[in-house]
């Protein structure tokens, strides 16, 4: 019995695969609960994707670290710098595209800060930036600290986020009002490049709670190694060994951020760091079971084949759900219908019973159709690297 690394490619195409359900619902005003974000304390499964998708980046970064490593540090710097600022840079281009807007019945060009409001312009930060900025950082720290060292450094990283907080307001720092890390994106990025979604300039994935973000993607490297260490041998025993160290090690991270969560809220938008391990725990738990179903009892069903195409080309399918939306934006009749979301206006809207119903339906066909696209690409053996 040997991995073929098979259950990495189908937890990761799993994980994009949500992230593109739950960004892309009929209307925002019709989705069942599960797939909302939690209003603040506490998650929802669509709160699990975002950290899966960073635990899965230190997977992947496991099986090319040690490459890099063996042709030293400046061939290791070309490759992490290119592919974090191109992976930054298209999430920015994708906040600012299409460049143009219509206003008044006539077309003006986005400009960085909005013309005729100062408090609006083009956010900086997003979740392809967050990606990019940790990746960059936990590549730094796994390179140059050992294995026991880099576990120190990430735990020092957490407490000192958890220090960092307490900085906020004394009464309730973790509220969102009192959140230490807004001031210092209002200093750094500005209040017109903030996320705005709670009805205030707060970003979720701003300056300082990238911090702990930082930490699930150096989890994931070592969940990845410990894997990819193991996979050489053919001993049914040793891959059970492997098994059990990873369902023991999620348990107790699980545990731990349930106890945490006493004291520093288990929250995705401000991701603190009893979230980080909490949703560390998950992942590995998630990850093992995919593990023993799919590499030990070798199963091969329908689930397996259909999230294995979306993990080949992850970040390119993940951006090109977004950019085909926008795209439509400047194509939309009087009526509000465009290419994209003509299915739902004209057909899905008017499913009989809960609204939410035919939104969810559109959120599935969008997954069908980005499906399709994997799998050409995946045919034609097509991979888009970035």
């Amino acid at each position: 019995m040997k991995i073929r690394y098979r259950s990495l490619d189908i937890f990761r195409g799993a994980t994009v695969c949500l992230m593109i359900l739950v960004n892309n619902p009929g209307s925002w005003s019709q989705i069942f609960a599960p797939l909302k974000h939690a209003p603040w304390h506490g998650l929802t499964p669509t709160d699990l994707v975002f950290p899966f998708f960073l635990f899965a980046v230190g997977n992947a970064m496991a099986f090319v670290l040690p490459r890099l490593k063996e042709q030293g540090p400046g061939v290791f710097w070309r490759k992490v710098i290119k592919r974090s600022v191109l992976i930054f840079a298209i999430g920015l281009f994708l906040n600012w595209y299409p460049f143009v807007r219509w206003h008044e019945g006539s077309l003006e060009f986005i400009s960085w800060v909005n013309q005729h409001n100062n408090e609006k312009g083009v956010r900086i930060f997003g979740v392809l930036q967050r990606i990019a900025v940790c990746y960059f950082f936990a590549s730094a720290i796994v390179f140059y600290l050992k294995p026991k060292a880099a576990w120190l450094f990430s735990l020092m990283l957490l407490l000192v986020y958890w220090a960092i907080c307490l900085l906020g307001n004394p009464s309730d720092p973790y509220s969102l009002e009192g959140w230490f890390g807004t001031n210092v994106d209002k200093l750094i990025l500005g209040i017109p490049h903030m996320y705005k979604g709670e009805g205030v300039a707060f970003d979720p994935e701003g300056l300082l709670s990238t911090i702990p973000a930082i930490v699930e993607v150096i989890f994931g490297f070592f969940v990845g190694s410990y894997i990819k260490n193991t996979a050489s041998s053919t001993e049914p025993s040793a891959i059970y060994k492997m098994l059990t160290g990873l369902f023991v090690a999620g348990v107790a991270l699980l545990l731990t951020g349930f106890c945490w969560d006493m004291v520093f809220p288990i929250n995705k938008k401000i991701w603190t760091s009893s979230y980080t391990v909490y949703t560390v725990g998950l992942a590995i738990i998630t990850l093992s079971t995919m593990i023993y179903l799919i590499e030990v009892k070798n199963y091969k069903g329908f689930p397996t084949r259909f999230f294995e195409v979306f993990g080949k080309n992850a970040l390119f399918i993940f951006s090109l759900s977004a950019f085909l939306p926008k795209t439509a934006g400047l194509f939309t009749s009087d009526e509000g219908v465009n290419f994209w979301n003509f299915l739902y206006r004209k057909i899905y809207v008017n499913i009989p019973g809960d609204p939410k119903l035919g939104s969810l339906m559109y959120a599935l066909t969008v997954i069908i159709f980005m499906w399709a696209i994997c799998w050409w690409l995946d045919k034609k053996k097509i991979y888009i690297k970035v």
